[in-house]
């Protein structure tokens, strides 16, 4: 007995030259979510949207009870993934054509699986991109989530051959007919008193920019808790020696959830997000950043004679003033202050 530490059993995660054009990896441990799931985002996001705080509302609005956030979802179904996908990433880059398939309820059961549809060595020659499609399910086999996403990974051997470059073709937006309006729901009685806003689908116009005037510090504690709530495993998120700064990066996911709550005030009905078209985490945040929001309406689309949907771009800035302004610099590359900028679509009340 004894010696040194014993290798081969322990996981140090796949790095860019691990990776194989058209591979399907299977995700481990599925997880059950229950009720303390919405608590917990409850108390770690400003999130008030009524469908998903209420049975009551939900039911009124002909769902079986108040689905679990669309984000939870994301979130869960994105951290199985990280010890295959991004154990070892630089950043993750950005997503495209996700879409919420089924909603998902307290007691149901998600697992994920990605294909990798893309592979790019970066020309320093230590990192590469890497592109997966990523589905999630519930225990029925049925899928909850699909979205694809890129993420920058190193490599472990530099002397390892490049692959061939494959850049995935995908589109800019999820076409309206593509959105998938959950079984059952309506918006023809819809409490607006108890959502918190009259506005309706009709009173949004393209082009228009809403300032959600609020803001919100990240605690190291609370992002800290939320990479665990999510199994997300990824070392810039855990591991203070991991980057040259010292720092704990922000888990992405953890902004879009903070932006997309402070943007209830002004878009208190857009009850259900329906999909991602694009998004980009635009720079690195971190613990003691202040994130504000706004949002810029890109499109409108009527679905059905109670449900509208709206195309929104939800940006959200560190410090300063939220109102919108630009968001690159002369050289094409983000401002620094820019965190996110995420495309999608929202179903709200006609």
């Amino acid at each position: 007995m004894g010696g040194g530490a014993k290798q081969g059993k322990t996981n140090a995660g796949r790095f860019f030259e691990d990776y194989k054009l058209g591979e399907v990896i299977r995700h481990a441990v599925p997880r059950t979510v229950a009720e303390g799931e919405r608590a917990l985002y409850h108390a770690l996001y400003p999130a008030r949207h009524a469908l998903h705080s209420s049975d009551v509302f939900a039911g009124d609005c002909g769902l079986e009870g108040s689905p679990l956030d669309d984000l939870i979802t994301f979130h869960v179904v994105f951290g199985k993934t990280v010890p295959d996908i991004s154990l070892n990433a630089v950043a993750n880059l950005g997503y495209a054509l996700g879409r919420w398939l089924k909603p998902v309820y307290p007691g149901d059961t998600l697992s994920s699986e990605s294909e990798v549809i893309g592979l790019k060595q970066n020309s320093n020659g230590k990192s590469g991109v890497v592109y997966v499609r990523t589905t999630g399910r519930d225990q029925t086999g049925e899928p909850v989530l699909q979205y694809v996403r890129w993420v920058m990974v190193r490599k472990g051997d530099l002397d390892a051959p490049a692959p061939e470059t494959t850049v995935p073709e995908l589109a800019e937006v999820v076409a309206p007919e593509d959105l998938v309006i959950p079984e059952g729901l309506t918006f023809a009685d819809y409490d607006f008193t108890a959502a918190g806003e009259p506005h309706r689908w009709g009173d949004y116009a393209k082009g228009e920019v809403i300032d959600h005037v609020d803001g919100s510090t990240i605690e190291e504690a609370e992002h800290m808790l939320a990479t665990r709530l999510w199994q997300n495993t990824a070392k810039v998120h855990f591991d203070a020696t991991f980057r040259e700064d010292g720092k704990r990066l922000i888990y992405g996911g953890h902004v879009i959830s903070l932006a997309r709550a402070l943007s209830f005030n002004g878009l208190a009905n857009a009850q259900m997000l329906v999909a991602i078209n694009g998004g980009a985490h635009a720079n690195p945040c971190f613990a003691g950043d202040t994130v504000r929001a706004w949002t810029e309406v890109l499109d409108t689309a009527p679905l059905t004679e109670d449900i509208g949907a709206l195309r929104l771009r939800l940006v959200a800035v560190k410090g300063g003033e939220s109102l919108a302004g630009d968001l690159k610099g002369d050289d094409g590359k983000y401002l620094p202050h820019v965190l996110l900028d995420l495309d999608y679509w929202a179903l709200i009340p006609r």
